[in-house]
């Protein structure tokens, strides 16, 4: 392996802190609703940060596969947004702090980013690690978001839900940054935002705000959701509006709120809920027309 440490390089002086909680929102897998990016979206736009360091990207991205943007302004080219991997220290009003590393999942390299981001963290001294991610899940629009997580040892865990079961699934970066950090005896925490299967290719921000106000309360940083609240009224309301419209879909919502009603939002039930609720395939297809309608009622909008 190529030295980690030649992989990153820090912006000015390193900043001297007292365990800073870590909150890694990698962008590029496992984003549901793109509650993960609304969500550092939020963190960026309501506290103060500063870049602490940057990751050498082009050692890292695949740039054929996810091309980046670039402006051409008649007679030449004249701009170009390039990937971005960058550690930020945002502070909240009361002076609390946390470290949120954000930018594009590396393609390349996993083991390398991994120690890299485990050797920022030691430079740092960071004490809790927090991943996020979001997933579409058997829940219905019309009831609260949920989170399930995941942790490097079981008293992380109190006051979460979590899903007892094994399951194999396709890896991504911060999986393995997780999985290095627990054999590592590092405290971790992985949370995962519940997203409705039939909004996952949508903004849900609802999902977005429940992420924010969990990184609060496991980190003490005051980090104001109103904003975010209040997107996810309005995308309630619209949703509802289109729901309306198609018997189908309202059936299938219906039966989705009674087995979260009966069984919590785990995406799971017995009984008459579950007699009536499709399975995830005939969800989505359930949900395409609903889907498709949407998108033609904001073009002509």
């Amino acid at each position: 392996m190529l030295d980690p440490a030649s992989l990153y390089s820090y912006e000015g002086e390193r900043p001297s802190l007292v365990e800073p909680p870590l909150v890694l929102a990698l962008n590029g897998f496992i984003d549901a609703g793109n509650a993960v990016r609304q969500t550092v979206d939020h963190l960026l736009a309501t506290c103060r940060h500063e870049v602490v360091a940057t990751f050498d990207v082009d050692q890292l991205h695949d740039y054929r596969a996810r091309r980046p943007t670039m402006t051409f302004g008649g007679q030449n080219w004249v701009d170009y947004e390039p990937p971005r991997l960058q550690l930020h220290l945002l502070h909240d009003e009361e002076g609390s702090s946390l470290l949120l590393l954000t930018g594009p999942e590396p393609d390349v390299q996993w083991e390398r980013f991994t120690a890299a981001v485990w050797r920022l963290a030691d430079e740092l001294g960071v004490g809790l690690t927090m991943v996020l991610s979001a997933a579409p899940t058997a829940v219905p629009h019309t009831r609260p978001s949920g989170v399930t997580a995941s942790a490097s040892r079981p008293e992380l865990l109190e006051g979460y839900r979590t899903w007892d079961v094994e399951a194999q699934v396709p890896g991504h970066a911060a999986a393995l940054v997780h999985l290095r950090g627990s054999q590592a005896g590092r405290d971790v925490v992985s949370v995962l935002a519940h997203v409705p299967h039939y909004l996952g290719s949508s903004d849900y921000p609802d999902a977005a705000a429940v992420l924010v106000r969990t990184i609060s309360g496991a980190t003490g940083v005051a980090i104001p959701v109103e904003s975010l609240q209040e997107a996810a009224s309005s995308t309630r309301v619209e949703v509802d509006r289109q729901v309306a419209e198609s018997p189908e879909a309202a059936a299938v919502v219906t039966a989705l709120e009674e087995q979260y009603d009966a069984f919590g939002d785990e995406g799971r039930g017995t009984g008459a809920a579950s007699a009536f609720l499709p399975t995830a395939d005939e969800l989505g297809e359930e949900f395409e027309r609903f889907l498709a309608k949407r998108e033609e009622d904001a073009g002509e909008e």
